[in-house]
């Protein structure tokens, strides 16, 4: 018979790798245990710490069963009582008349007067000491008792090296406790501390928390950086395929795209591998400038790796990349889940053999039957939507493993200034600032689902008057969950409401070639109207389409709805994105469709989605389960996240040890998921 397993510690049920972890579990909120109250001082709702002698405890069979306790405080006449719906049997036989007790809750007005529900208490002595510091409460998981926590925490604070890492000059210079001060004020603030600056956590102690916080992860950053420089890249300086495409294509780059190509070309020549994020609002030419960096690779006798994080997009990709590098003589082969057999055999041999230079896709492209002849070149469109481990795993498919492929992020999200200058801080990076010329101004209105017959109509004019317009919808089938109108139903119901036009539909769900098959027949002007799923957010391009009808608007991103609303505008026309919406709205629903109709400007879109979503969201790290910064906050912690960037590079180069010192407290495990 197998013996039961042992209980897993405390740190491991918080899931943590080192009981040593749980210094840096810090609390929620605090109770306040160093003072009794008194029933006459307290106002209903609020916490507090009271004393009585019970007078009698029983069982009450209605309306429920539960256990009723009527208490006497020293002094007064009035019985107060607490109530416990759940309790045993022993709990009954402990609250005997003449005991003491120490509850601790909410007093609140009840049926038997004042009263409070399910309260901590203890028996105790008359003229028992108080607590010398404030209760501190953790975030916990289910079956994990606040005790427990507590008692494992001051075992490890007992032991734990709390040594100082810090500079003196430094601290005094932005007013920051010591950390071994900071830490144990954290965990047991007397009752002299300000309670109120611990729980909004702008405390001096919290204030040094975040700072060594965001000061680990710019020590982090930073050592990456050099260690990067210190590795081996391929040179890449073949600019003669470059130059043909640019011959060949029927327009001029812009301004801001032959900027950034130059510096994208600076860091293929360098023996060190690129890491650059490339990012520019919806239709500023970033693909363009994809290819061109990739051809730099193909034209050292090198491959590219483009990775997308949908079909369609890699499809996209796929066809733009045909377009311009097959007739300079290159072969373009794209993996995706569907594609199957002697195709997929076929992409695969032509990758391995180093007949093919360029190779796009989705996740396909990392895994293990894939396999580069000499990759040195990876290129990651909308970067934030894959996991780290997605990124990391696409960077380890050079053949040489003494050899890193340089790496070219993407993203039409652009990044806010706090989250480039914490997260993307080890990253050089090239911002598309400009549009091309004769890009309009997209008109955008939110309608309620109750004008959608006035929608429709207008649909009507445009297609008649020769535009080509989207249809947008969230799923593609009805969900019993969610009231959301499908696809598959409003391309229905549009053919019916509209059968002078001719409507197509594109989701998900469909066949890569299906797929492939009415883009092509929507971009050709086969199609007057295209219903679609959000699959068509990035990457198409159709320049006579110049209205977008978005249904559901209110539950899409802000960085989706800027995404699809960038599908339209891409020709002469004056164009529309309409934003169907249903009741009820909340009010942040309704704060992000306010903030798509003011404004076009990417970057203050991104800034709005970072304070709605949270950077781990924005990110795309939270689908990975990396750690995200736990106790500052970007936006609101900027003036540390300043200091922090400064004094990172100070202390690694006057005292690397204490650097060391720090990484190792805040980054035990190592900190790969930050440089991906």
């Amino acid at each position: 018979m197998a013996r039961p397993s042992a209980t897993p510690p405390v740190h491991a049920k918080l899931g943590y790798k080192a009981a040593d972890d749980l210094l840096l579990h810090l609390p929620i909120h605090y109770e306040d245990e160093t003072r009794l109250s008194r029933i006459a001082d307290l106002a209903p709702g609020r916490s507090a710490l009271l004393e009585g002698v019970v007078e009698r405890a029983e069982v009450l069979y209605r309306p429920r069963r539960q256990l009723l306790v009527s208490l006497r405080e020293a002094g007064t006449e009035a019985p107060f009582h607490f109530r416990m719906l759940n309790f045993y049997p022993n709990q009954l036989a402990q609250l005997r008349p003449g005991v003491r007790l120490r509850l601790y809750g909410d007093l609140r007005p009840g049926f038997f007067g004042a009263e409070m529900i399910h309260p901590r208490w203890r028996m105790v002595a008359e003229h028992a000491p108080l607590a010398g510091a404030l209760t501190p409460v953790y975030p916990t998981v289910a079956g994990l008792a606040q005790a427990r926590i507590r008692k494992a925490v001051e075992a490890v604070l007992a032991t734990a090296d709390l040594d100082e890492t810090l500079p003196d000059p430094l601290r005094a210079r932005l007013g920051l406790p010591g950390f071994a001060d900071a830490l144990r004020r954290l965990h047991a603030p007397g009752p002299e501390d300000d309670v109120a600056g611990l729980e909004r956590r702008s405390h001096p102690a919290w204030r040094r928390m975040k700072f060594d916080e965001l000061l680990a992860q710019q020590l982090s950053l930073r050592l990456y950086a050099g260690q990067r420089r210190r590795r081996q890249a391929p040179v890449l300086a073949e600019a003669g395929l470059a130059e043909r495409l640019l011959a060949n294509l029927p327009f001029p780059l812009t301004g801001a795209q032959s900027r950034v190509l130059a510096e994208i070309r600076a860091d293929l020549a360098r023996p060190y591998p690129m890491h650059r994020l490339l990012q520019g609002d919806v239709g500023s030419g970033k693909t363009c400038v994809a290819a061109l960096a990739a051809l730099v690779a193909v034209g050292s006798g090198r491959q590219t790796a483009v990775m997308a994080p949908t079909e369609i997009l890699a499809e996209q990709l796929y066809l733009k990349f045909r377009e311009w590098l097959v007739p300079l003589g290159i072969e373009v082969v794209w993996l995706a889940a569907a594609l199957k057999g002697k195709a997929r055999q076929a992409s695969l041999a032509a990758l391995a053999d180093g007949r093919a230079a360029v190779a796009v896709g989705t996740h396909a492209l990392f895994q293990d039957e894939v396999a580069f002849r000499d990759l040195a070149l990876a290129i990651v469109d909308e970067q934030h939507r894959f996991g780290v481990e997605q990124r990391l795993a696409l960077r380890a498919k050079g053949a040489d493993a003494a050899v890193v492929p340089h790496l070219l992020m993407m993203s039409a999200t652009p990044i806010p200034r706090s989250l480039a200058m914490s997260y993307f801080a080890d990253l050089d990076v090239s911002v598309i600032d400009a549009l091309p010329p004769g890009r309009k101004p997209i008109a955008t209105r939110v309608v309620g689902e109750a004008k959608r017959a006035e929608v429709v109509a207008r649909l009507r004019d445009y297609c008649a008057a020769g535009a080509q317009a989207y249809w947008v919808c969230p799923l593609v089938e009805e969900s019993e969950k969610l009231d959301l109108k499908a696809a598959i139903d409003a391309h229905a119901e549009l053919a019916a409401e509209l059968p002078e036009l001719r409507v197509g539909l594109v989701h998900g769900r469909l066949k890569a070639d299906q797929k492939a098959a009415v883009m092509a027949e929507f971009k050709a002007g086969g199609l007057d109207i295209l219903v679609a799923t959000t699959v068509i957010e990035v990457g198409v391009d159709v320049a006579n389409a110049s209205l977008m009808v978005i249904e559901h608007a209110e539950r899409m991103g802000l960085a989706q709805l800027h995404q699809l609303r960038g599908r339209v505008g891409r020709g002469g026309r004056e164009s529309t994105c309409l934003l169907l919406y249903a009741e009820p709205l909340s009010e942040t629903a309704r704060r992000r469709l306010r903030i798509v109709k003011d404004s076009q400007d990417g970057f203050a879109i991104a800034r709005e989605d970072l304070a709605l979503r949270g950077p781990g969201e924005f990110l795309g790290a939270r689908q990975s389960g990396a750690p995200l910064l736990r106790f500052a906050d970007l936006e609101a912690d900027l003036d540390l996240l300043e200091a922090a960037r400064s004094a990172a590079e100070r202390l690694l180069h006057d005292d690397a040890a204490a650097a060391r010192r720090h990484l190792a407290r805040w980054l035990p495990h190592g900190f790969d998921w930050l440089h991906a």
